[in-house]
């Protein structure tokens, strides 16, 4: 079972957590305990989600990860009403379905200003203040971070720079006390696969693909996060764990189930 209590008198910062993964795993740590930042771009969903939490717990800091000023900024204020930070989890990330040759410039920085440069500012701001509690990382990287999709090039590039990220810092800094991994979902109920979701044909074939026959919730992803921020994790780094139902079991071969 459980304990509900494992992050009392922690403090996390949850990008991203205004809606979707990002909010599952705010409300998750929240329920065990600990002081949560909420962030995203728009101050009024971040306070919707805020509003259901213990205030004395929360506090909302909007604004955008892939700026370096905002990223040292919210940890700043983080430090200063937390008196800490224990766990950094980079959840912020935008998606985008392309064919390269036809992408504009605009698009290419738009997901990799956030999804790549939003995790290292993120995460070089918050490294001296983990070292100090022995605290860790958790990215949110995606199983389009260890495996190529047909439309995702460059959603590919910058989730595949996540998973290797957490490698390299995983040695960089365990030395330090501060640990470092990622989760690699699947297909996870959020806006971002609202297009997934309503296309019943694509949908179909995602079933096919996911050994578990459902997709993700956000529960999923903040179990695995909150184990990996635990003291149950405290021999665990550099690990890119897929929480995906057993998508990246396969060998990418048909389900040759589904023809018999």
């Amino acid at each position: 079972m459980t304990d509900l209590t494992r992050f009392t008198g922690r403090t996390v910062i949850v990008t991203g957590s205004s809606s979707g993964i990002g909010e599952g795993i705010a409300r998750r740590f929240h329920a065990e305990g600990a002081n949560v930042v909420i962030n995203a771009r728009s101050e009024e969903d971040c306070r919707k989600v805020a509003a259901s939490l213990d205030e004395e717990r929360v506090l909302v800091c909007p604004g955008d990860v892939s700026k370096s000023s905002f990223a040292d900024g919210i940890v700043a204020k983080t430090v200063e009403r937390f008196g800490g930070l224990d766990t950094l989890v980079n959840n912020a990330g935008v998606g985008g379905s392309h064919m390269l040759h036809k992408v504009d410039d605009e698009e290419i920085d738009r997901i990799i200003d956030i999804n790549v440069k939003g995790v290292l500012y993120m995460s070089r701001a918050a490294i001296p203040h983990l070292r100090k509690s022995g605290g860790s990382i958790v990215n949110i990287s995606s199983v389009s971070g260890i495996g190529g999709d047909s439309t995702l090039p460059v959603y590919n590039a910058s989730k595949g720079a996540v998973t290797n990220l957490t490698r390299g810092l995983a040695q960089q800094i365990g030395g330090m006390g501060v640990r470092v991994n990622a989760i690699n979902p699947s297909v996870t109920r959020s806006d971002m696969v609202d297009g997934i979701l309503d296309n019943e044909p694509l949908l179909e074939a995602f079933m096919q693909r996911i050994p578990m026959g459902r997709i993700g919730e956000p529960a999923d992803i903040a179990a695995a996060a909150a184990f990996l921020a635990s003291e149950d994790a405290a021999f665990i780094t550099g690990v890119n764990l897929p929480v995906d139902g057993g998508v990246s079991s396969s060998n990418g071969q048909p389900n040759f189930l589904a023809y018999r």
